[in-house]
């Protein structure tokens, strides 16, 4: 089991686990139909929560900051929009790519990998 399966399995015996139209996009793309995907996903055990305008926001700043420093866009606006959901709405965010969230949603909690120096 990898790093993100296991640290997920932890997460969901600590409490529910949140997800975002984006995120069910990301995993729906390797489904073949939404009964699949809410198979993998059920909804007993991931609640869907809604994208709320003021993440779009912090999401659009927090990426034009990015591509002003150089940012390439292969990181894209989703990813953005993943974090400022998390940010504004006081949530814990998985990830194994902490340095970004951490570098444009300084007070965002984490759960990463500890990172290699």
């Amino acid at each position: 089991m990898g790093w993100s399966a296991r640290v997920l399995a932890d997460v969901a015996d600590q409490g529910p686990v949140l997800i975002n139209p984006i995120v069910y996009a990301e995993v729906a793309a390797a489904y073949a139909s939404v009964e699949e995907v809410d198979e993998f996903l059920p909804p007993s055990e991931y609640l869907r929560d809604p994208l709320p305008f003021r993440a779009g926001f912090l999401a659009a700043k927090a990426f034009v900051r990015y591509r002003r420093v150089g940012g390439q866009k292969r990181s894209p606006l989703p990813d953005f929009y993943i974090g400022a959901h998390a940010a504004v709405s006081g949530y814990r965010l998985l990830t194994r790519d902490a340095r970004r969230f951490r570098t444009y949603f300084p007070k965002l909690t984490l759960i990463a990998p500890a990172e290699r120096p």
